[in-house]
């Protein structure tokens, strides 16, 4: 066996239980406190549990973003790897948008505005975000109920 099967078959390897295509994952700032809002409101509409979360700076970030070819060291947008590959910005909230519960499904519409415009907004919240919503010192324990759908075992 190869070194790189071995690193495949291990259950410690970042990705060993992690299936983008089958369940989406979204990637977010760690310290963020929007951020962990937004995880927060994701968590309450997706009744159907889609979605699979990480920190961007977490070994399941750092790797999803490797296996994409995006930077490890950007942490100011939101990540979401999914069976179409990775999106980034306002595509990626778009997305996610797409498959929460009504009638959060409907920001979809949004699509039609141009993503130059779309993500000149993004980009002005993501710059202001620490300034206004403010920042962690670390990554928060998600409450147990929805420890599961985190990727990152390291915030158990």
């Amino acid at each position: 066996m190869s070194d790189a099967d071995a690193a495949v078959d291990d259950d410690t390897a970042p990705l060993a239980d992690v299936n983008p295509e089958r369940t989406p994952v979204v990637l977010f700032d760690g310290v963020c406190n929007l951020c962990h809002g937004a995880v927060r409101f994701l968590v309450r509409h997706d009744d159907a549990g889609v979605f699979r979360f990480a920190p961007l700076d977490s070994p399941v970030g750092r790797a999803l973003l490797e296996r994409h070819g995006l930077p490890t060291a950007d942490y100011d947008s939101v990540v979401l790897i999914d069976d179409a590959g990775a999106h980034r910005k306002s595509a990626a909230a778009l997305r996610v948008a797409r498959r929460l519960d009504s009638p959060w499904n409907l920001a979809w519409a949004l699509r039609v505005v141009p993503r130059r415009i779309r993500d000149a907004v993004y980009d002005l919240v993501a710059e202001y975000r620490y300034g206004v919503f403010g920042r962690k010192d670390a990554c928060e324990v998600p409450e147990p109920e929805v420890r599961e759908r985190f990727l990152e075992r390291s915030l158990e």
